[in-house]
């Protein structure tokens, strides 16, 4: 199906849906051909106002395959999963959504075509409810306080009414996203879809032939009286640069200097060299064929014209050999060629979410205990402490060890990889503790403020100056001349 109408038919759904049409409305989306992520978060937002909780499970589920750094459809589905009473499902899709927010207060998806705000603290006053329906009544405080310090607009008052149920262990209501927000397509190329007649109606002003009302493209023309009796004298055709030869065997190009050709082909060769490679122009393109893979051949026009020197057409020709002869030797340089994917010492780049973001560049194939160390000296955590964790095909989340560390190298994609890293209680409790000499009041938001006595937890080391600690459910940067 073509874009065009993918787009028409994502503007007729969402005009259905826009009219309170839903079963038109999932008809015509639920036709497209090549269904975006977009259209599948449509679709399960409709099926989830009809209350057909599986439809709209399968729907998010594919919105989320299609694009896995949809925040939006990880919040949309532990909606769906917490009406499904799923609430260990619900939480860790809340989490994911929160994890997709990348640090960021909130995502505004206005420019991609829906009104909506994801905002951070909504998400984790979601987690919170799904932890309180677990009976987990801490985390869900202490997810609470965090969206708390999160707050950025005066109509999140229903966090601070939640933290109040909390603290009485009383459920409260889930955050959602109001009926009949959808993706809608960008309305200027919606604009574009539509016919317009630039030229307008022709019209006849003057013709040689009279009562000529003829408006199209070829006005009638006067016939002559003679036709010229001698036929038009075919053009030269220009030669082209090199010597033509035939191709006889078919070969596959191994390197970036080779080129791939096929039995038949006319090649043009520009230069043989004492190695029996030639190189020869074919196609718009240059490269490497063997000298013995190629038959000399004259072009002449007649052939060009598909006929023999006698006038005849030209007889099918004999096919060529069964065997093609073996391949030259390349004598060029090891040391100049690329290195495959497989090779030793290609680097990659290994991307951590931690509390806070890092990438690190490491050999490709390295074992879990060498990156481990690597990723443990970067955050100057101890590595018996650290759990880490990557993201399967399926979406899955699965943990890292000797063994899953080969099918990590195996899903790199451009030559990078992102790992999750989190960090167990223990360590926690291991962490350096500092406490405050003076109060800081901090002049940015990414300070930590702080009192004089307060115990401050140090979660990494900014430089020699500023470090990254915890205190107060808070977390921020602040100078290290103010603790001790």
């Amino acid at each position: 199906m073509s874009f065009v109408s993918t787009i028409r038919q994502w503007d007729d759904g969402v005009a259905h849906a826009d009219r309170g049409d839903l079963a038109s409305a999932l008809r015509v989306l639920a036709s497209v051909e090549d269904i975006n992520s977009k259209i599948f978060f449509n679709i399960g937002c409709l099926n989830l106002i009809n209350q057909d909780l599986d439809a709209a499970e399968k729907a998010f589920d594919d919105s989320i395959r299609k694009d896995e750094h949809l925040a939006v459809s990880f919040f949309q589905r532990g909606i769906t999963f917490y009406k499904k009473l799923k609430f260990e499902e619900s939480l860790g899709d809340f989490r994911n959504a929160f994890t997709e927010l990348r640090g960021n207060q909130l995502i505004d998806y206005n420019p991609l075509g829906l009104r909506y705000k994801l905002y951070a603290c909504e998400v984790l006053h979601n987690v919170a409810l799904t932890y309180a329906q677990l009976g987990q009544w801490e985390k869900a405080q202490e997810n609470l306080l965090t969206a708390l310090s999160l707050k950025t607009e005066a109509k999140h008052g229903h966090i601070d009414q939640a933290l109040e149920s909390v603290l009485k262990q009383k459920l409260f209501d889930l955050v959602q996203i109001q009926p009949g927000a959808l993706f809608r397509p960008n309305k200027h190329v919606v604009a574009e879809l539509e016919k317009k007649d630039y030229l307008g109606k022709a019209k006849v002003v003057a013709s040689i032939i009279p009562k000529d009302d003829f408006s199209g493209f070829a006005p009638l023309q006067p016939q002559v009286e003679e036709a010229p009796t001698q036929q038009r004298t075919p053009e030269v055709l220009r030669a082209l640069e090199g010597k033509p030869h035939s191709v006889l065997y078919e070969f596959l190009a191994e390197t970036d200097k080779e080129l791939t050709v096929l039995p038949g082909n006319i090649v043009f060769v520009l230069q043989k060299g004492a190695d029996n490679w030639a190189s020869v122009f074919f196609n718009g393109k240059t490269g490497l064929v063997p000298c013995n893979y190629l038959e000399p051949i004259e072009i002449t026009l007649s052939s060009k014209q598909g006929l023999a020197e006698d006038g005849n057409p030209k007889p099918i020709p004999a096919p060529p050999r069964a065997e093609p002869p073996s391949r030259p030797e390349d004598t060029a340089d090891p040391s100049q060629k690329p290195k495959g994917p497989n090779e030793e010492n290609e680097m990659c780049i290994v991307k951590v979410q931690f509390t806070y973001t890092i990438a690190i560049c490491t050999e490709i194939g390295l074992p879990y205990s060498a990156v481990l160390q690597k990723i443990s000296k970067k955050l100057n955590q101890p590595m018996q402490a650290i759990t880490l964790s990557y993201r399967t095909a399926a979406c899955d989340r699965v943990n890292v060890d000797e063994v899953e560390m080969q099918n990590v190298w195996r899903s790199l994609q451009g030559g990078r990889v992102t790992l999750w890293c989190s960090v167990s209680e223990d360590k926690e409790n291991m962490l350096q503790s500092l406490v405050a000499i003076h109060t800081y009041e901090g002049a940015q938001p990414e300070d930590l403020q702080f009192c004089k006595g307060d115990v401050i937890t140090v979660l990494s080391k900014v430089n020699e100056h500023w470090l990254e600690g915890a205190c107060n459910g808070k977390v921020g940067i602040f100078p290290a001349c103010f603790v001790e």
